[in-house]
């Protein structure tokens, strides 16, 4: 029946879309200097004041003539504001318009025709006023969005956000230029998110919303969905040297590939490459290097389409200190850096090839074919209970795999009109598989001598999925959009441990399952500066396919329900607000523990909350930003008190403040603040809370720039995770369930160099 409906929908959308009128005013817009295509440039008709903004391929269009009109402006933000007259605009014209060397506050703009892009605003702004300096910096932009390291660096982050612990990534979508970054049935745990591949210099923009609400999001889309785009082109070659404390050291080179002839034929070719080495702040010296490689190329192959090609690869390695019982600390057997095994670290590496081709039909409309394919390792060796499973060996395991993942992604872009309603239709079909090679969790000692094989087996993970979102904008304030999407599913698991527990032997082992996700957006547009907006949708996080197979299949898409209401507030040029209040409810889940290798079931969850984001601009070369977030969430199904959601966050806030000077002097001071929080059920063990400060210092010319970064300026002594953990130690008689945690980074400096040159 979902399927039926789904087919209607799309059977609808071609019907309105041949009653559809011819659109008189429409063109393309591009930047002066790169020549390539610009996204979310602000159009705007006059006298009408009638808006849209550009989509990704910069193009734009009206249902006006010219002759309704008396000039057309063009603005965004970084970007010189033009104003043409209508007798100098044609038809079908492509507009350059010049980038700003600065930005400010006062170009960000609240308008009808961005609805769903107004929070993509205030990610440009910050990266472009804040920066993002290493590679954690990139999850950071997203307000409300925590992250804490318990690996020595080398492993993908623990990630927090709207009350969720999302683990490495189990609750939130992660995607670069199209491409997913989570991993599924992953050796270590469902959704394991590792964006180290992605150097933050080579970050163009990045593109997120909290919750459920759009089409175009399937797994992992619950808590939201934070998209990264690269530069498709570079404006300057870059060389950068850093060092500092704890024999740490950075080094980064961006540099085009085509000249200038090539750009004015609107192409450009790039690469980047970068290394990182750090023996970090720990009593077991990290000994974590990690080397990136990046190269993008964007050109237009004909007339009406554009190429886009990139492919990177990361090589990572690492020891590490583990997370370390409090006990073991208060009796004064480690210190609060130390480390209980210092034999725990990983290796990991992972290679990309991303290719899409966007193509413009002659009525405006385009298709975007995308394919991708990853080769990605893994090898993690920790200790998290030390000696409660296994008194003489200890409890040390491996997790291990080999994966192969390749998808494609297409997309259906058309306008239309039905009267004075625009309507956008965007459809699209997708499939991904992963095949994974012996997926291993075992018990090890000195990381590599298997003394009790758990889990070992072949992955195959099939989702296919389609999906129609209609966008109606009825006038200036008034805009709906409605979406529908279906995954289907199959997993395959071949066993190959015949003392596998949880399987009836060796063999293959397989399940089918299928999801339907609706979803709305209202957004209601008061005035220029200010909107107001409600969203609701379904969405899902699939489970682990060894999860699966042992429940044959049943409830293993639970879904989640959203809702948002919020507003988008601009009172002065100088400020800018977001609010929105907020529910999440998720169903019965099938959870596998890649630490474990065993099957468990959480109960249903409810959460509430707040989310607030202010930026201000008092003075245009100073740049305030604060994000504060609260959430409330419970177990449904459990008695009072028993009921809290472990590591759930409730209080947490960013923020900072930014200076530039024209001289070239610049820096600022930023914070992060996350509350107390319940680490059991019961709330009898508390995850501390903890307030950090960073700060930053840089002299910036055209040709050079000189920085100094410090973390934890004042040497706050922190625990950045927290778990609740039965553990034993080497000769203890009884276990102890208790806090477990890795510490988070002592005062650090780093001085860095860069280069500039065309």
């Amino acid at each position: 029946m979902n399927k039926i409906v789904y087919l209607v929908l799309i059977t609808f959308s071609f019907i309105q879309s041949a009653l559809a009128q011819h659109n008189h005013i429409n063109g393309k817009v591009v930047d002066e200097t790169s020549k390539l295509p610009v996204e979310g440039i602000t159009i705007t008709l006059l006298p009408q004041h009638k808006t849209t903004v550009t989509d990704e391929n910069g193009s734009f269009t009206f249902n006006e003539t010219i002759a309704q009109i008396t000039s057309i402006s063009f603005s965004g933000f970084g970007y010189e504001k033009i104003t043409l007259a209508s007798a100098d605009f044609k038809l079908d014209a492509t507009v350059a318009i010049k980038p700003k060397m600065a930005t400010t506050l006062e170009e960000v703009i609240v308008n009808s025709g961005a609805s769903a892009k107004q929070q993509n605003q205030i990610s440009k702004l910050d990266i472009k006023m804040r920066g993002v300096a290493n590679s954690q910096e990139v999850l950071r932009i997203v307000p409300g969005l925590f992250i804490g390291q318990h690996q020595g660096g080398g492993k993908a982050e623990q990630i927090f956000i709207r009350g969720f612990d999302c683990d490495h990534g189990t609750d939130i979508s992660l995607n670069v230029d199209g491409m997913p970054i989570n991993m599924v049935s992953h050796a270590h745990g469902q959704g394991y998110a590792d964006a180290h591949f992605i150097i933050p210099e080579t970050i163009e923009s990045v593109d997120f919303k909290k919750g459920t609400y759009n089409a175009e999001k399937g797994n992992f889309n619950t808590a939201g969905y934070v998209d990264f785009k690269t530069a498709n082109s570079i404006d300057k070659n870059t060389m950068k040297l850093e060092g500092g404390m704890f024999n740490s050291a950075r080094m980064v080179g961006v540099f085009n590939l085509l000249n200038e002839k090539q750009k004015a034929k609107q192409r450009s070719w790039y690469l980047a490459s970068e290394y990182n080495y750090s023996d970090g702040y720990f009593d077991n010296p990290q000994h974590f290097n990690r080397f990136n490689f990046f190269t993008k190329y964007h050109g237009k192959i004909s007339e009406n389409s554009f190429l886009q090609l990139s492919a990177s690869t990361l090589q990572s390695k690492w020891n590490a200190s583990g997370q370390i019982p409090d006990r073991a600390v208060d009796q004064g057997i480690i210190g609060f850096y130390g480390a209980l095994d210092p034999t725990e670290g990983g290796v990991t590496s992972r290679s990309n090839f991303n290719a899409q081709l966007l193509t413009t039909l002659k009525n405006h409309d385009f298709i975007k074919n995308q394919i991708y394919y990853t080769n990605y390792s893994f090898d993690l060796h920790t200790n998290f209970t030390f000696y409660l499973n296994d008194p003489i060996n200890g409890d040390q395991i491996r997790q291990k795999e080999n994966r192969n993942l390749l998808g494609y992604n297409g997309s259906y872009n058309h306008v239309s009109y039905i009267g004075t309603t625009k309507i956008t239709t965007d459809a699209g079909v997708s499939f991904r598989l992963d095949k994974i090679n012996n997926s291993e969790l075992s018990n090890t000692i000195d990381r590599f001598t298997v003394i009790n094989p758990i889990k070992l087996g072949d992955i195959s993970e099939l989702n296919l999925a389609a999906y129609l979102s209609e966008t109606f904008k009825f006038n200036e304030k008034w805009t709906l959009n409605a979406g529908m999407r279906l995954d289907q599913f199959f997993n395959q698991y071949h066993n190959k441990l015949a003392t596998d527990p949880t399987l009836n032997g060796i063999g293959i082992y397989k399940a089918n399952a299928n999801i339907v996700s609706p979803k709305v957006n209202i957004y209601y547009h008061a005035n220029k500066n200010t909107q107001f907006y409600i969203a609701c949708g379904r969405g899902f996080h699939s489970n682990d396919t060894r999860a699966v197979v042992v429940t044959n299949g049943k409830e293993i898409l639970p879904p989640a329900y959203g809702f948002d209401l919020g507003t988008i507030f601009k009172p002065t040029n100088t400020i800018l607000l977001h609010v929105a209040a907020w529910y999440m409810g998720l169903k019965q889940e099938f959870v596998y523990s890649g630490d474990g290798g065993i099957v468990a079931i959480t109960g249903a969850t409810k959460r509430i909350g707040l989310d607030g984001s202010i930026r201000y601009e008092p003075i245009k070369s100073l740049y305030v930003d604060v994000d504060i977030n609260y959430a409330h969430g419970r177990y449904t199904n459990e008695i009072k008190r028993q009921d809290y959601i472990p590591l759930a966050p409730i209080w947490s806030s960013t923020g900072g403040i930014m200076y530039k000077n024209k001289n070239g002097l610049n820096g600022g001071l930023r914070y992060r603040f996350l509350s107390d929080r319940p680490a059991i059920e019961d709330y009898s063990l508390t995850a501390t809370g903890y307030f950090v400060t960073d700060a930053v210092l840089n002299y910036t010319q055209p040709h050079y720039e000189i920085g100094l970064r410090l973390n934890n300026l004042f040497n706050t002594q922190w625990k950045e995770t927290q778990f609740a953990t039965e553990t034993r130690l080497q000769n203890e008689v009884n276990s102890v369930t208790e806090i477990c945690f890795t510490p988070g980074t002592k005062f650090m400096a780093l001085l860095g160099v860069s280069y500039f040159f065309k």
